[in-house]
């Protein structure tokens, strides 16, 4: 009976844990669809801003001379913040293992890294970690929100400016599909002159005859933050989805095995019941035996 008592804990055990499993694999779908809506309804309004600040450097009669343009530094003495994004919870599969793996092999390319490591998880892994880290930042494991991504950029731009470091590298992960998952890297600072138009670019443009006050560059500048915030937001939900789909396939998985290990457990138990009941049918005809002896 022993027997029995030890395969019923552990029937109850993973019962339990399979209800875990299914549980958070349900909130991690409601939260990747929440994450998805959110990213696309941005989207209208920071690529007006992109616009905006291309319509200003292809419209302005003078050259944009933006701090947020300037290439400082050589390739081998470049001062580059690292800015990875991990989730503040585990139960991910692989998720934040291969995003820090990422920024690890990246760092080791560039001459001299530093952190910024947003979600506890990766704080913890990278804090032992032979590369610098100056900031962290951690929502609690809610969605990221265009605030949280202000107060992360604003951190940002500040050192940029202060010249603390060169260039800014954003590394997340970024969702191909359902369950392709990869760790992608993006340059969030200095911004690409090219990208914004360019006077030499042979396009013939109809100047519209803005007048810009106090001066083009001043324009620009003003809304250049709120590009880089949107380009970190646009991380920072990427990767937040991406978090969702890999828990998602993590429960499901685990959901499985549980399954299957109930199916062998209650095996076990039917086989321990049949043979304890054997065993007590036996006792009895032997006694029975015995008595009409």
């Amino acid at each position: 009976m022993a027997n029995l008592r030890d395969v019923r804990g552990r029937i109850r055990g993973v019962t339990q844990t399979l209800q875990v499993t299914k549980a958070n694999k349900l909130i991690s779908t409601s939260k990747l669809q929440r994450a998805r809506r959110m990213l696309a309804d941005s989207v209208p309004y920071f690529d007006r801003i992109r616009t905006t600040m291309r319509e200003i450097v292809e419209d302005s009669p003078e050259r944009v001379e933006s701090e947020f343009f300037s290439e400082r530094g050589s390739k081998d003495d470049r001062r580059t913040a690292v800015i990875v994004i991990t989730s503040d919870r585990g139960m991910a599969g692989g998720y934040n293992a291969n995003v820090v793996r990422r920024a690890e092999e990246l760092c080791a390319e560039l001459p001299n890294p530093f952190l910024i490591v947003v979600g506890a998880v990766g704080q913890r892994v990278l804090a032992s970690s032979r590369f610098l880290v100056l900031e962290g930042f951690t929502f609690h494991s809610r969605i990221p929100t265009v605030k949280d991504a202000k107060e992360l950029a604003d951190y940002v731009i500040s050192q940029y400016l202060w010249e603390a470091f060169d260039e800014v590298v954003i590394v997340y992960t970024h969702m191909r599909g359902p369950i392709k998952l990869v760790p992608e890297t993006i340059r969030a600072l200095p911004l690409d002159a090219s990208g914004f138009g360019d006077e030499g670019a042979g396009r013939i443009k109809a100047r519209i005859g803005f007048e810009y006050l106090p001066s083009a560059t001043a324009m620009f500048d003003t809304l250049a933050p709120l590009y880089v915030k949107g380009v970190i937001y646009g991380a920072l939900i990427e990767a937040y989805a991406s978090e969702q789909s890999s828990r998602m396939a993590a429960m499901d998985e685990a959901s499985k095995n549980a399954e299957e290990m109930l199916g062998v457990l209650n095996l076990a138990y039917n086989r321990a019941r049949q043979a304890a009941i054997t065993q007590e049918v036996s006792e009895i005809v032997s006694g029975a035996a015995a008595l009409s002896n």
